[in-house]
């Protein structure tokens, strides 16, 4: 088994549920994350807040952001243990919440080096 990223972008039209509505969304989070875990192929994962900073270039010039599209924007990730990126990618397929909301997954498999 390998490691796999599910890097989770967008979801954001998720903004106008009412509170019951998005208690009962962040319901299907923790079933899957249960069901993921009953399986032992979750390793972890976090939520993201929108606040950050981006350092880039030559002379590490820092900005504040992200500033991305919405829908480009990424709110978490999830590592998981699967076969092979078909496997990984059915993981995510099945079970991301988000897909309702225009949401996307992208699906990496984790490089291991030696010696780290």
């Amino acid at each position: 088994m390998q490691d796999f990223m599910l890097i989770f972008r967008g979801g954001s039209d998720a903004s106008g549920l009412s509170p019951d509505e998005m208690q009962n969304h962040m319901q299907k989070w923790f079933v899957w994350v249960d069901e993921l875990k009953k399986k032992d192929i979750y390793v972890g994962g976090e939520a993201l807040t929108p606040a950050g900073k981006t350092i880039a270039g030559k002379k590490a010039l820092i900005t504040d952001g992200p500033y991305a599209e919405s829908k480009e924007l990424v709110g978490g990730y999830f590592v998981v243990k699967a076969a092979s990126l078909d496997a990984a990618v059915e993981i995510a397929k099945n079970g991301y919440p988000d897909f309702i909301f225009n949401g996307a997954v992208e699906v990496r498999e984790v490089a291991k080096f030696d010696g780290m």
